[in-house]
């Protein structure tokens, strides 16, 4: 399945809380196919967010992260990722839990392993 066609334009989307994440985190969805499995996002971490609570997370496909603003704290790496970094995860592989202490915006893209 694929996505709509869309030409630029400014997305007008609602800003929801991002399903599964912790508390302070919204998404504003960009695009997205008939099926929900493969989804363009705009993800955003309020200051202070923090998803200790839910621990390591493992996905069953593929999730593709581009830091637009902001940072955020890998717990388990003890390391900062900025601006203008990139994680390319294939399902399984854990990542997680994470603090934002400024807050961070990112753009999402999360597809199947498997056509």
């Amino acid at each position: 399945m694929s996505k709509p066609e869309l030409e630029f334009h400014h997305p007008a989307g609602p800003w929801l809380p991002a399903p599964g994440s912790a508390p302070g985190v919204v998404e504003r969805v960009l695009a997205q196919d008939a099926s929900g499995a493969r989804t363009t996002a705009l993800v955003k971490w309020e200051p202070g967010t923090d998803s200790s609570d839910l621990g390591v997370t493992r996905h069953d496909f593929w999730e593709e992260v581009y830091l637009v603003e902001g940072s955020m704290y890998a717990l388990t790496l003890e390391e900062n990722f900025t601006q203008g970094q990139y994680a390319c995860r294939p399902p399984g592989m854990p990542h997680g839990p994470w603090t934002s202490q400024e807050g961070v915006t990112m753009l999402v893209f999360t597809y199947p392993d498997h056509d």
